[in-house]
């Protein structure tokens, strides 16, 4: 939960509920009025009974936060602390056998889509999300269980990374696939969250996992490495590229250069006019990740623009604005 100030973000992905220092006020006093209610309290009937007269549509919307926080609450509060435990996976083996990730990039092959806005962009992977067959569901739901039936912790610290981000990523596309049409991946999850990325979606090595988990309590803690946000996809128009191509441990560094080359040239994730300059939400919800200022942010991003965009960010000292877009990264193809 997260106290009307400038992290409040869509997420771990959104699932923070924004709350300002009024709403606190409304939401004590729904408390008041709720439980008064239950114990029969008369002074509490008597004011629930006035507000309701009276109309206040106010009132109803606060209750409703209430209900909403208290949900959030539950679930910040739930029993699966384990799988939150980042040192549980700092462990790691010598197995160098290395993980098959062959049927996943098959999927890959098969159905992402290249879409060329304007011909100096870079593309944009699109997932034909509507054309996977049924034998490809049944072969993405085996390679999920494969990747279930390990344990990571017993491989290399490169071989692990590749496992959490392929992972992270056929589990979204699975997730898609299962509740296939949808808009956007926002409307999935439970009634007062935004989106899935709190509901449990895998287990490993005994461990019930969320995808942020995945994100936010293994890959971000223990790489330290920002250009993961590069590498793990939300499913959404405006995050970075799904990777044609399945991370392995001998092409996960060139991946993530690739993704970060591909996503700040792109208007979706860096868009200069003139003295304008919009962001993906990417880079306020994790500006931590990227630098302790703005000016830290552009930095990272001055590492992989084109040298025209590089020479004018330098000299850029206007206002930042941030955008993001949740639509399906779904291509149209028939």
């Amino acid at each position: 939960m997260v106290w009307g100030g400038p992290q409040a973000h869509e997420g771990y992905r959104a699932n923070a509920i924004f709350i300002t220092w009024g709403d606190a006020y409304y939401i004590a006093h729904g408390c008041f009025l709720v439980v008064s209610v239950i114990v029969g309290n008369n002074r509490g009937v008597t004011a629930v009974k006035f507000h309701l007269n009276m109309n206040h549509v106010w009132l109803i919307k606060r209750l409703i936060l209430l209900v909403g926080a208290l949900s959030v609450f539950s679930i910040l509060t739930s029993s699966r602390t384990q799988a939150m435990n980042t040192n549980i996976w700092r462990v790691q083996g010598d197995n160098t056998d290395g993980i098959d990730h062959s049927s996943w990039q098959v999927i890959l092959d098969t159905y992402i889509e290249y879409k060329q806005d304007i011909s100096n962009y870079p593309p944009v992977n699109l997932f034909c999300y509507r054309n996977v067959s049924k034998q490809d569901r049944l072969n993405l739901t085996a390679y999920l269980d494969y990747l279930q039936s390990i344990d990571p912790r017993n491989y290399p610290k490169t071989e692990q990374f590749a496992y959490w981000v392929n992972l992270y990523n056929a589990l979204t596309v699975d997730l898609i696939l299962k509740n296939y049409p949808i808009k956007s991946i926002t409307k999935l999850g439970s009634l007062f969250s935004f989106g899935p990325w709190d509901e449990t979606i895998a287990k490993v090595a005994g461990h019930a996992l969320t995808l942020n988990d995945i994100e936010h309590h293994i890959l971000r803690p223990i790489w330290q490495d920002p250009r993961i946000h590069y590498a793990v996809n939300c499913a959404s128009f405006s995050c970075p590229n799904l990777s044609d191509k399945a991370y392995t441990a001998a092409n996960a560094e060139a991946l993530l250069e690739q993704g970060a080359h591909d996503y700040v040239n792109h208007p979706r994730g860096l868009n200069l006019r003139g003295n304008k300059l919009e962001l993906s939400k990417i880079y306020k919800w994790y500006s931590d990740d990227f630098g302790d200022s703005e000016k830290e942010v552009i930095d990272h991003i001055i590492r992989y623009v084109n040298p025209v965009l590089r020479n004018r960010l330098k000299s850029f000292n206007g206002k930042i604005n941030y955008r993001y877009d949740w639509r399906l990264n779904e291509s149209k193809q028939p």
